[in-house]
């Protein structure tokens, strides 16, 4: 049995004030799961923890993530949160602070087996 995505969805998150690269982390993973409604586990009787879910966050500063924070925040499966460098800092000088830009990639993986599934034509 092999494991294959299922899902890949994106989202973008920010906090503006505080510079908080979880906050907008959080916030990227929010939007990207409200773009999504999995449906098969209880339609084709899959456990959703057998789901794994792998999800890659781009900050300017990944290391301020997180990431166990992140995936409490997974409603389903098996998280994995990874911090990567991306995303974007706009910094506002008359207001001496910055506006954290955080992206967020959700990958859904559930292992398959092939010889389960047939196409019909």
């Amino acid at each position: 049995m092999t494991e294959k995505r299922i899902i890949l969805e994106m989202g973008t998150g920010n906090d503006l004030y505080g510079a908080d690269y979880t906050k907008a982390a959080i916030r990227a993973v929010h939007d990207a799961l409200h773009h999504s409604s999995i449906v098969l586990f209880k339609s084709l009787g899959y456990d959703h923890l057998s789901m794994r879910v792998q999800v890659t966050i781009g900050v300017q500063e990944p290391d301020k993530v997180d990431t166990d924070r992140v995936a409490a925040e997974l409603p389903r499966g098996r998280a994995e949160v990874t911090a990567v460098f991306g995303g974007l800092n706009v910094r506002d000088d008359e207001q001496d602070t910055t506006h954290v830009i955080a992206t967020a990639a959700v990958e859904a993986y559930l292992p398959v087996d092939a010889a389960e599934w047939k196409l019909c034509s």
